[in-house]
């Protein structure tokens, strides 16, 4: 049996020694016995290890090999970011850009695309991840692929007819882990809904973190335990939406396969579609929504009473503030990524980062939901902001640590008092996953 002693941490406030025995803690108190291994403390805080309760690794893990758009706010910024890396690639090789700001990529199409890589296969994801649009060099390699608007060469949300057209290298995932952990994260939900047998294969012990996937079909666990399978994910496109009674046709397909459902909302018009499905089709524990990017204030009784649980991303208020500020009615700003008004309603909120499309450091989401502050340092609906302990628990589920729990755990180089001043990702001084190191900066 594996043993591991955490020496002199903090854990509610006390000082005191936790002993780690076959992945779970064993022990906690003051001058434990001593171990072979050991790790020094400091007198740090030990909590529970956070959870990303919305990512997308396999796109996260592209991203970090794509070129980033995501600070370019004009259609020539976008050019000379692509022909600059075009300019270090072989002629006929694909490009790949993502995170092309809204505004931007309305105004691309296959034309703009070759006149920027004219020697290039080049294909550019817009920011929210829904759009991409091809050059005419990459039509030709990606021939006919449905959904696939061939005069524009725009695609919306063709992810996995895509990958099937052209192919796909299975980016390095073991960056993606080794960052998570860094940040203290032990566990993930993957929420793609082009998840499969063959993406979970590819997901399986990729990554240190505990996995749970979701997927807009039928997927099994193994028997090993190897992943979780969450909830059957659901994305009501505002541009092409499903009639109600089809919403609850794949409502009942879920229930039938045993599972929760997640619906995808970011447009008020979503949400509403969502819950008049929800109430019709009935919900049960495990139904969410993911983002509640605009929830107007009627709706929040609406999903206090069904019970579902809001699976959001404060981080945006952060990265994408300014914009929301400027391009979204001012009456509207309060409805925007709401925290506060959910958790006094008792809604359950999961704090997560939809990375690639949000930001992936957590402690960074965390400090915006207390701060509310955009990137030039505007509140951005004030009324929302939550106290640092209740950020902290978006991603812990709490701050406690009690013996018999498996030992996912973050140790801090700070106690929990200091840690909630801060709010920051440095203060991770060590990872543990069933007991294991899986990041040390000590």
């Amino acid at each position: 049996m594996s043993r591991l002693l955490l020496r002199g941490v903090e854990v509610d406030g006390a000082a005191c020694d936790v002993l780690i025995a076959d992945g779970r803690v064993a022990a906690i108190g003051r001058d434990l016995p001593r171990e072979r291994d050991e790790i020094a403390g400091r007198g740090g805080a030990l909590i529970p290890g956070l959870v990303d309760h919305h990512i997308h690794l396999l796109a996260t893990a592209a991203a970090a090999e794509s070129i980033d758009l995501s600070a370019c706010e004009t259609l020539d910024a976008v050019a000379g970011e692509i022909a600059r890396i075009a300019a270090t690639r072989p002629a006929g090789s694909w490009l790949r850009a993502t995170r092309c700001p809204a505004p931007v990529a309305e105004r691309l199409d296959r034309h703009v695309l070759t006149r920027i890589a004219p020697a290039h296969r080049l294909r550019v994801l817009d920011r929210t991840g829904a759009l991409w649009v091809l050059n005419d060099a990459a039509l030709a390699a990606a021939g006919e692929i449905a959904g696939l608007e061939r005069d524009s060469g725009r695609l919306w949300r063709g992810d996995a007819a895509l990958r099937a057209a052209i192919g796909t290298v299975v980016p390095p995932l073991a960056p993606l882990g080794a960052r998570l952990a860094a940040c203290g994260v032990t566990a993930v939900t993957d929420a793609s809904v082009t998840t499969d047998a063959d993406a979970a294969a590819i997901l399986t012990g990729a990554i240190p973190q505990r996995l749970t996937l979701m997927s807009g079909g039928a997927l099994s666990s193994p028997a090993d335990g190897a992943f979780a399978v969450g909830p059957v994910k659901i994305v009501p496109d505002e541009r092409a939406p499903p009639d109600l009674d089809a919403f609850i046709a794949r409502i009942a397909d879920a229930r039938a396969w045993g599972r929760a459902v997640a619906v995808h909302c970011v447009t008020a018009f979503e949400l509403a579609l969502t819950l008049a499905a929800f109430e019709a089709a009935g919900t049960r524990p495990g139904d969410r929504i993911e983002h509640g990017s605009v929830i107007p204030a009627d709706a929040i009784p609406v999903i206090a009473a069904l019970g579902l649980t809001v699976a959001t991303q404060p981080g945006f208020v952060a990265a994408r503030g300014d914009a929301y500020l400027r391009d979204v009615a001012a009456g509207e700003h309060a409805d925007l990524y709401r925290c506060a008004s959910l958790i006094a309603a008792d809604v359950p909120v999961l704090g997560s980062s939809d990375a690639p499309y949000g930001p992936l450091d957590p402690w960074a989401a965390m400090r915006a939901a207390v701060t509310r502050e955009t990137a030039a340092g505007v509140v951005l609906g004030a009324d929302e902001r939550i106290a640092p302990a209740q950020a902290l628990r978006l991603y812990t589920g709490g701050t406690s640590v009690r013996v018999g729990m498996a030992a996912d755990l973050c140790l801090l180089r700070v106690g929990l008092a200091a840690t909630l001043d801060a709010l920051d990702a440095q203060n991770v001084a060590a990872t543990l996953i069933g007991g294991r190191a899986v990041h040390l900066s000590i």
